[in-house]
This record gives structure tokens, sequence and C-alpha cells, in this order.
């Protein structure tokens, strides 16, 4: 089918409708725009100009002529806008100039010509980038990617001659920081530093990679340089706030996109309740793989180019594969998965597939989410909420190509928060971006990146202010515990080996592999965090599909060791919790109960592990357990459920352990509407008398050391949070509890006890004043 004869946004929901028309529960329009262009800058390298005119760019858009003169001016400068908006032209119009030609008021060199790094959150999205300069073809330009596949040669080379560094914030903080003295050439001359897609730095992760960002602004300035940075990032709320915290001094923030958009129709679908039932006869909504397979099969047999973002690598490659299988033969090789883990080749070859329209359906991991150099497609499926307003935007964005009307489905989950979307579309469309949560003065996080910038060079006094308030405590405490030599002219490190290597800049540990017994074949990894919940002796572990029951786990060398199984079962681990609370940091009244923030200390162990048929669900057995406990100190926002609230709700003592269990569940499971996080990122824990409030509490804590903001967008939010859950639990249609409301897929009690309605009734005396 041509481009003139592609099927219109309505009958794109035509093709999905036909036949289930009930599970479309809403859909709304959103106008074209007219985009609002600028002239060239007047200090654009007349190189630069006329290459990126040679690719069909006559005029820039009004925001990316905005975010470069900023720039160019000397200005740290943030630049948040849609998808496809154009922010890679808004950083190169300066980056390129400064290349050939230097940068005005650069210290001391301004006629030298310029240096630049470009940092991406992935590998994948750093090569788009590098192969995008390489079109551009701008003389005197020599790019290179620096990350953890080029090899010693390639470094060598990039030493040498490159000008323009593309690397990620990992191989800074590993390599390029570590070993900065053999990259001299780059820092004397550092004009630019581009940090892209920004809003993936959050939590824990971003504070790390704050902490790596005024190691780089130190070492450069030890060789002379002043970079201006340049931050690009998806649209968010408050910009600024992110991009100051992640490099430490102010910013200019341009958030105004003139960039033109097509039409587009947003939909919310709904997937059927299937005919059994699960625990407690709890209506079982259809699987969002298969839905989205059907879906997706649909549409690219309509000729509909198409996006089906999932949650996962193996959820990718299930809807890619179920896919596949529902359509026509001919058209089977116009199916795809595209996920994390493949070859740069296999990305590209893609990528070039889906530019071409030889692809017309890519079930794909958020690497397709971030700024890969894409045209728009006809539609998007999401397959459940990623995440983030943040994500849902940019890849709804992903649908729209010039001048066309195109359409996004967001696809429900069997999860609480999904289920709210459904009964709350507007929430789903119309809430604010989220202002991603980054805590640069983690003293988990920072800790280790003050020894590894006393390994780069010596810490002084003069360094303090750049790393925040509370450094020199922390600085003292480190040379207190001897990890750190403290002398007249500063802190030293003297340990041996690098501390970087203690230092996992994304906060997860060292993946564990998962192999194959016999074969060696590695299957797969799973977070440090989780491994002995999900990988422990005697766990089935899924891997494409087959199943491979787990022999041994070696936690000390991150292995464990799996044989082909095929029994037909699935494991659930049981955890066994326990939480201390360390110190208050503020404290309300919320009705009659306490609301509190604070420092606690979880303690977890896995004790046994449910045996289950897969296919049904049944309990088999149960089997004991002997693994170390796990230790986290965190921060958490908790609750109390006084006896004169309990009497309100008319909860006794027999339903208390079961009200509070479930409304933890659906705090959790609602918490990502109100902050920056994924329920995965947080856990919860309830009593019916914790010994340190003395009643029943509900506690919902960050899942990282020294915490990751969550909890405090928690506690500052609750009065919305906690409303929010209470009209979850009351209006789930299910009689005792189901995954849509106050069963949780990661409890560690196995969803036992659970009490649905009297955490409806103690939830909304909760909200009652007084």
């Amino acid at each position: 089918m041509s481009d003139s004869a592609r099927l219109p946004a309505e009958s794109v929901l035509d093709v999905l409708v036909e036949g289930r028309a009930e599970r479309l529960v809403h859909v709304r329009h959103v106008s074209a725009r007219v985009g609002e262009s600028a002239d060239w800058p007047g200090w654009l390298d007349p190189q630069v100009l006329w290459s990126m005119q040679a690719r069909g760019i006559e005029r820039p858009w009004r925001h990316q002529a905005e975010a470069a003169e900023a720039a160019w001016s000397g200005q740290d400068t943030v630049l948040s806008t849609g998808t496809a908006s154009g922010k890679s032209l808004a950083y190169l119009m300066p980056v390129l100039t400064a290349l050939r030609n230097g940068r005005p008021n650069a210290p001391g060199r301004a006629a030298d010509r310029g240096t630049a790094i470009y940092l991406a959150p992935t590998k994948a999205l750093a090569a788009d980038q590098l192969s995008l300069v390489q079109r551009l073809e701008v003389p005197g330009v020599v790019p290179a990617a620096v990350d953890g596949d080029a090899n010693a040669e390639e470094r060598t080379w990039a030493r040498q001659h490159a000008n323009y560094l593309l690397s990620n914030p990992d191989m800074m903080h590993r390599s390029l920081l570590p070993g900065h003295r053999s990259w001299e050439r780059l820092w004397r001359r550092l004009a630019f530093v581009v940090v892209d897609e920004a809003h993936v730095y959050r939590g824990v992760f971003g504070s790390g990679v704050a902490a790596t960002l005024r190691r780089l602004r130190r070492v450069a300035a030890s060789y002379g340089a002043d970079p201006v940075f340049v931050i690009a990032s998806a649209t968010m709320a408050q910009p600024e706030v992110l991009a100051e915290r992640l490099i430490g001094r102010p910013v200019h923030a341009v958030t105004a996109d003139g960039s033109p958009t097509g039409g587009l129709r947003l939909a919310v679908w709904r997937p059927p309740d299937l005919p059994q039932r699960g625990e407690r006869g709890a209506p079982v909504r259809r699987g969002v793989v298969a839905e989205t397979a059907e879906l997706l099969a649909d549409l690219v047999s309509a000729d509909v180019q198409t996006l089906a973002f999932v949650r996962s690598r193996r959820a990718a490659e299930a809807v890619a594969a179920e896919a596949v299988a529902g359509v026509d033969p001919k058209l089977r090789d116009r199916v795809a998965a595209y996920r994390g883990g493949f070859l740069p080749e296999e990305r590209r070859a893609l990528e070039h597939e889906l530019r071409q329209r030889t692809l017309l359906g890519v079930a794909t991991t958020s690497a397709l989410e971030l700024g890969v150099d894409l045209p728009g497609v006809d539609a998007v499926l999401v397959a459940g909420w990623p995440g983030t307003h943040s994500s849902l935007r940019q890849q709804a964005g992903r649908a729209g190509r010039a001048g066309q009307e195109s359409v996004a489905v967001f696809v429900a989950r069997d999860e609480p928060l999904d289920s709210y979307f459904l009964a709350h579309p507007d929430a789903l469309w119309d809430s604010r971006v989220e202002t991603t949560v980054v805590d640069p003065n983690n003293p988990y996080v920072l800790a280790g990146h003050l020894m590894a910038a006393a390994a780069e060079l010596p810490l002084t006094d003069a360094d303090l202010p750049l790393f925040g308030p509370g450094t020199a405590d922390l600085l003292d405490r480190l040379s207190g515990q001897g990890k750190l030599r403290r002398r007249d002219t500063g802190w030293f490190w003297t340990g041996r080996g690098r501390p970087v290597d203690t230092v996992d800049l994304r906060g997860s540990g060292q993946p564990v592999r998962v192999a194959e017994a016999g074969t060696g074949r590695l299957l797969g990894t799973v977070a440090a965090g989780s491994a002995d919940r999900t990988v422990h002796p005697g766990a089935v572990y899924v891997h494409q599909g087959a199943a491979f029951r787990v022999e041994s786990l070696d936690q000390d060398a991150a292995v464990a060791i799996a044989r082909p199984d095929g029994s037909g079962e699935s494991t659930t681990a049981r955890v066994v919790t326990d939480l201390r609370i360390l110190g208050e940091r503020e404290r309300t009244r919320l009705g009659l109960a306490d609301l509190v923030l604070g420092e606690v200390e979880v303690t977890s162990q896995v004790v046994s592990y449910l045996i289950r048929r897969a296919d049904t669900g049944e309990v088999l057995g149960e089997r004991p357990l002997e693994l170390p406990e796990r230790s986290l100190r965190t921060v958490a926002v908790w609750w109390t459920l006084p006896e004169a609230l309990r009497q309100r709700a008319h909860v006794d003592d027999d339903a208390l352990a079961g009200a509070a269990h479930a409304a933890e569940h659906a705090a959790i499971g609602l918490l990502p509407l109100f902050a920056t996080c994924d329920r995965w990122d947080i856990g919860g824990l309830s009593t019916a008398n914790h010994p340190d409030t003395g009643t029943a509490t509900v506690f919902v804590h960050d899942g990282h050391p020294g915490g990751a903001g969550f909890a405090e967008r928690g506690f500052h939010t609750a009065a919305q949070w906690l409303r929010a859950t209470a009209e979850l639990v009351a209006g789930c249609r299910c009689q005792q509890g189901c995954p849509a409301c106050v069963q949780s897929p990661k409890c560690g009690n196995g969803n036992d006890p659970l009490d649905k309605d009297a955490a409806a009734a103690l939830l909304q005396a909760l909200l009652v004043s007084g």
C-alpha cells in the first residue's frame, strides 16, 4: 500500500474494534500542530549549515534555534520537548561548529578547534548518534564511539584522532575518568558535553550519574576546560530541576516545542476477562502479551505499520512470535522483535527496515522509546503502564508521520495502576509528566564516587561545593574508616585497586548469570537483588518459552546453574520480612492516623518456595530453603491504623492483618501514579502491631540503599495517593481481591492474608478528617 493509500486513523481503530468493540473503553483526539521555524544562527559554521541543508533541513524549529543560541553563548542548557522534535539538531549546531572553529570565550583557547563528549544511557543510542554525525559528513568532525564494545585498537584510535567522543555514563565512570591522563587531548579542548535522554537518569542511577558528571567537571577543570552542558530530555515537569541536580549548577530551560505534529487518536483498551477464575475466585483478565500480539497481527494484516511497546525482553520475543503466528505466511518476515541484547548490526538492520517500511510490526522494549532516529509509524500499542507519564508520551509520540493522523493504544494489564486508568482515562493522558527524582547527596551513592574522585585527583576543600552539602562530613567518615587518607592538602586514595570497580553506577549489583548445566550456555541474567527469589535452588526459570530447574545458586560468583525441566510446574518464593525504624524526618496527621517519613532498616530472607501447576496455579507443595538474610537501609513512608480508626471502619482484630496487607499492596501499585517509579522500585510491609509504633502500621519503602525519593514523594502526596488507592479497591468488580486491585505479583507471602473489603473500609476511614 502506498503512503497516500494508507488507512486513516479512524479506519485503524475500525481494524482494532472489529468483533471486540466492548474492549475499547476510551478514545480522544489530539489535534495536529503547525511547526514554527526560525532563522539559522549567524555564528553557525558554513560547512555545518551546508551539511544540514543537504540532509533536507531547510530551517531549524524555534526550540532548536533557542537552545542552540543559549548553548553557544555559554549557558548550560536543558531542552525538554516531545518525541521526534529534533533535539539532536539543537545541540549539533553549536557542537559541530565548535569542533571546526572552537567556542567563543573558551578559557584561554578560543582559537583552537574544540572537542565534545556525547553521553547516552544506552550503547545503541550512542551508536545511532554516531551514524547521524557520520551521515552529515562535516569536514574536520571526527566522531568515535567508545563503549564496552570498543576494543583496545578502537580506543587508541579514538584517543589519537577523535574530536567528538560518543559514550555512556557507565564508560565515563569506569574508564574515561579513571584513565583521564590518557585522554589529555580530549580534556584540554573540551567545549561541550551533551547529556541525552536525561529523563532516564532517575533514582539511584540518576544520583550516580550526577556524581559522575561532577567528577567530569572536576577533571576537565584540571586541564583548563570548562565545557558547556547541553542536556536533552523527553517532556517532563521542571526539567531545569533535574538538569541542575545532574550537573550541579543552574541551567537555561527550553520547553516550548516548535515542531509540527500530525493528529493523534489516543485509545484505552481493556482485554477481556477469561472464563477461568484465579485465586479466591477472582476474575482473570486476558494477558497483555496475548492481547497485544493479536492486535499487532491484525494491524500488520491491514498494512498498518505498528510498534508494540512491552515491558521486558521476554515479552518482546513472545509478542513478536505470537503475532507472526497470527498473520498470513507471506507477512511473517515483516514482523520482528527489537530489544536489548541484540548485536549492534542486528539493531541497525532492524532500524533500517523500519525506516524503509520493510518491517510492518515490531514488538519492542523501551529501547525504541529513546531517541533512535526513526520516522513516525502509523500506530503504537503500549502494553501496560510503562512506569512514567514521560515514557508513555515518548512511546505514544512514536506514532505520527508528517501530515498524517495516527493512533496510540494503551492496553491495560491486570494490575492496580492499569485498572485505575481504565476507570480514570483522563489521569492517563492529562496528568502532568513527572519531575524526575534525583538525590545527588545520597551518601550511599556519593561515598563511592568520592573515593573514585580522590583516586582521579586528590580532593581539596575547593572541591566540597561541587559535590554538595555534607561532603566534608562524608569525607571525614571515609577517612575514619581507612578508605581515604586525610592530609593538610586534602583527601587521598591510598587503597589498592580502583575504587570505581566497587561502585555500580546503576545501583543493581552484579547481575546473576543463569547458565545451562552441562553445556554452560548462558540463558540470561537476573538482577542481583532478586536472585534469591527467582533463581534459588529448585526454582523454575523460563527462558524464551523453555522451562529450566535451578540446581544451584552461587551468590558470591553470581552464577546459577539450571537444567531443562518438563514438569509443567512453576515456583514462587516465600519471604519473611522485618522492618525496624531508625529515625524520623517528617511527621503529620492524616485524619486519625500518623503519617511519617523516615529511615528504616529492612531485613528479608527467602525461607521456602511454593510449587504450583503452571497451567492452573494449583499449589502442589512447599519446600524449605536456607538462604542468607538481606539487609537494606532505606527511606520509607508509613501510616498508623490506631484503634479509633479501626472502629470507625468497623474492622475487627480478625480482619486487621488482611486489611492492612491488602491496603499495602494497593498503595504500592498506585504510587507510580504520583512518583517517578515502577512498583518493582519499591517494597512494603504491613503488620497488625509493629513494635516501633505500638499499633497496626503500613510501610512503603524505597527498594534502594539510602532511598531514591519515591517514599518521600508518597509522603508529600499522601492524601491524593491514598484517595486514588481507596477508589481503586472499592471500585474493583472482584469479590475477594484480584491482581487488578490488592493481589501483588511480588508478594513474598503468597498474597495471604488479604481482605479487600476491610482494606477499602480502612482506606476510606483514613481519609476522613478528625
